[in-house]
């Protein structure tokens, strides 16, 4: 499935990631979400090499990407750290201004690296994600039951940590059956590999903090760029899944898309077939999006 890409860890000076590259053309980024790893992008991605030089990143503290130390705060897992520490990723593979999609949190590793990055990102795009902000603005029961890893992981060390590494498995299994994929969509090897990781205490441990910063720090970052009227001004796709609670539950708001054009100048975008997973359930009608959207 990776035909020629490359693999290698980069040492960087805020930690090392992991990264498979290949291709040519102009640079693009790809970032996965909760509980995967760059593995999501295992058919979108040599879909898109012809036409892009791809980079799928393991974000810190998932797959085989470090696991820094944290803080009180949750400062090292913000995703306007982990936006940084990509940008100086690509930096260090040449290159200095690239395209950027990102999928459920990294979704929201893409839009912030937007907003604290503007001369590194030409074109961002975000997958099944409203701002994280406007997310927790709007929480109620049906955003508590139906995304629990926001409720559960975000909770005070160690209990969140102590329940993903009692079942792994289970979480991955909840996945498959809660959020619109299905075995076919994650094979037995791939929901091993998901699972590996959240069998190792370093690792979990990292994605808990990420999600505190989620839960935190990150809002604050999102309030503050509100209050200040700062927007993205390259241009933004919003992909969502047209089988998700993401349009139902902010119909009043004009579904993702008018959320998002209160956070960018220019902001397009459609629901798409397929579950929350719809880039490994819908590899193609993905990896076609994508394309037509950075081709520009």
């Amino acid at each position: 499935m990776w035909e020629g890409f490359d693999e290698r860890v980069v040492a960087l000076a805020s930690g090392s990631i992991f990264i498979r590259s290949g291709g040519h053309g102009r640079p693009l980024l790809l970032l996965h979400g909760f509980p995967e790893t760059h593995l999501m992008w295992r058919d979108v991605a040599p879909r898109l090499m012809s036409h892009f030089t791809v980079v799928c990143a393991d974000l810190r503290g998932y797959g085989r990407s470090g696991c820094p130390a944290s803080a009180p705060d949750h400062a090292p897992y913000s995703k306007r750290a982990m936006a940084a520490e990509l940008v100086a990723l690509m930096r260090a593979l040449g290159h200095e201004r690239f395209l950027v999609a990102g999928h459920d949190r990294g979704g929201r590793v893409a839009y912030r690296m937007a907003l604290d990055c503007r001369d590194a990102v030409s074109k961002v795009a975000v997958l099944d994600v409203v701002a994280t902000a406007d997310a927790w603005d709007r929480a109620d029961a049906r955003f508590a039951l139906g995304f629990w890893p926001w409720v559960l992981l975000a909770q005070a060390e160690p209990l969140p940590e102590r329940l993903i590494l009692a079942a792994p498995h289970a979480v991955i299994e909840n996945v498959v059956a809660q959020w619109g994929s299905s075995e076919q969509t994650f094979p037995k090897p791939i929901q091993a590999a998901y699972a590996s990781v959240l069998s190792d205490p370093q690792h979990v441990h990292a994605i808990c903090e990420e999600y505190r910063a989620g839960a935190t720090i990150d809002r604050e970052h999102d309030a503050d760029d509100r209050a200040a009227r700062r927007r993205i001004d390259c241009p933004l796709l919003a992909l969502w899944s047209g089988e998700g609670p993401l349009a139902r539950w902010y119909e009043a708001e004009g579904g993702p898309l008018g959320l998002w054009r209160h956070w960018a100048v220019n902001a397009t975008g459609a629901a798409v077939r397929g579950g929350h997973f719809f880039p490994e359930e819908y590899p193609a009608e993905t990896a076609n999006a994508l394309r037509a959207f950075f081709a520009d």
